[in-house]
């Protein structure tokens, strides 16, 4: 299968992740995934909701918004709409879930981390793009509180990330791109720990239904791509690390 951009099926799009990109958040991430960028940037608030006050745990949330332009044509700003969108609450709260899947709200104790994304440019996994990128702002958020190397106080138990499979023209293919997506026969989102485990799998037949043969292979497909990412977040992580101590 010959892709528009050239790329293998098992080839993630050109990823780049850098860290500290904005100068006032306690942590924050540019991800750019093929022409998808989104910026993420993580806040510190010494307290919790109100419905969790004095039970001595941490919480970690994420708010998720689209610029007007960020795609072909304008869209208009849920703020002015006066309400958020449905796929704005879902996609805000599988950022919150991902990332509370990996971190020890006992440890954190009564704070709040905010996580902010914001889709600069959308061609196909903004989600996806989003969870991998504020994985690295959250980490970066949390050494403003914690030491990495004090792994009793650290409270991040692992690393989460994710990427999009599918399958287009009948072949099953990793990390699609806008034009994948919209002709796409089958379309999935996958989210894991780098445990290998399960955060969130979205999954859906856009045309006939799929069997399992074809969810193993795309779960392999998805495994693969997202050990890759892993791998860059730690070592984005372990440079940032030794800018700060020089």
């Amino acid at each position: 299968m010959i892709r528009s951009d050239g790329r293998q099926p098992d080839e993630l799009r050109p990823v780049t992740i850098e860290p500290g990109f904005l100068k006032y958040a306690e942590g924050s991430a540019l991800i750019s995934v093929g022409n998808t960028r989104v910026l993420c940037a993580a806040t510190v608030e010494d307290r919790v909701p109100p419905w969790m006050k004095g039970r001595g745990l941490g919480w970690v949330t994420a708010e998720y918004a689209m610029l007007p332009r960020a795609t072909q044509d304008r869209t208009q700003r849920e703020a002015t709409k006066g309400r958020l969108g449905g796929r704005t609450h879902e996609i805000q709260r599988i950022i919150g879930r991902a990332l509370r899947a990996v971190t020890d709200t006992v440890k954190l104790g009564e704070r709040t981390l905010w996580v902010d994304c914001d889709v600069l440019q959308a061609d196909g996994g903004t989600r996806t793009a989003a969870v991998t990128g504020a994985y690295v702002a959250l980490a970066l958020a949390l050494r403003t509180l914690f030491d990495p190397k004090d792994r009793v106080r650290w409270p991040l138990t692992g690393a989460v990330a994710a990427t999009s499979v599918g399958i287009v023209d009948g072949h099953p293919i990793l990390d699609l791109a806008y034009d994948e997506d919209s002709r796409a026969h089958v379309d999935m989102n996958v989210f894991m720990t780098d445990a290998g485990r399960f955060v969130e799998l979205q999954g859906t037949a856009e045309a006939a239904p799929f069997d399992r043969k074809d969810l193993d292979a795309l779960l392999g497909l998805a495994a693969s791509g997202i050990q890759t990412l892993f791998e860059m977040q730690t070592g984005i992580l372990a440079e940032a690390a030794a800018v700060h101590a020089d």
